[in-house]
C-alpha cells in the first residue's frame, strides 16, 4: 500500500509544550516540523541520539550547527501544504489504478464469453421461418 504517514500522539507538561513552541518559533518552523526533524534524526542514527549541551560540544568552528537559513513562514506553510496535496494526489492515483485494474479484469471476463446471442435476432429468424438449432444460448 505504499508509504502512508502515521500520526503519533502523546501528552507533555505545559512547560515542556511551551519550551517546544519556543524552539519552533526560534527556528521559524512549525511545532510538528520540530518533531519530524527529531524523529528523522532518531531513525537515521538507529535510536542512538543524545542531547548534548552547547558548551560541551568540542568544535573548532565558531559557525553555528546546524546552519540556519532564513525562510519566510509563508514559504514553509506553502511547502507543507504542497506536501499534503502531493500525498493526496498520490493516494488518488493509487485508487484510480486499482479501479482501472478492476475494470480491466471485468472486461477480460466479458471477452471470455464465446458468443452472445441477442433475443431480438432470434425473434426475427423465427419469424422468417429459419431454425434456431444453430444457436447456443449460454
Amino acid at each position: 500500500m505504499g508509504k502512508k504517514n502515521k500520526t503519533i500522539s502523546f501528552r507533555v507538561s505545559e512547560n515542556a509544550f511551551e519550551a517546544l513552541r519556543d524552539i519552533a518559533e526560534e527556528r521559524d518552523i512549525s511545532l510538528s516540523a520540530v518533531f519530524r526533524d527529531y524523529v528523522d534524526e532518531l531513525v537515521a542514527h538507529e535510536g542512538k541520539v543524545r542531547v548534548v549541551p552547547k558548551n560541551d560540544v568540542r568544535d573548532v568552528d565558531t559557525e553555528e550547527f546546524p546552519p540556519r537559513v532564513e525562510v519566510p513562514k509563508s514559504f514553509v506553510r506553502e511547502h507543507e501544504r504542497l506536501e499534503l496535496e502531493a500525498q493526496h494526489l498520490r493516494d488518488q492515483l493509487q485508487e484510480h489504478k486499482e479501479y482501472i485494474t478492476r475494470l480491466q479484469e471485468a472486461l477480460d471476463d466479458e471477452e471470455s464469453i464465446d458468443e452472445v446471442v441477442q433475443l431480438e435476432d432470434l425473434d426475427e429468424e423465427v419469424g422468417n421461418g429459419t431454425s434456431t438449432d444453430n444457436y447456443q444460448i449460454g
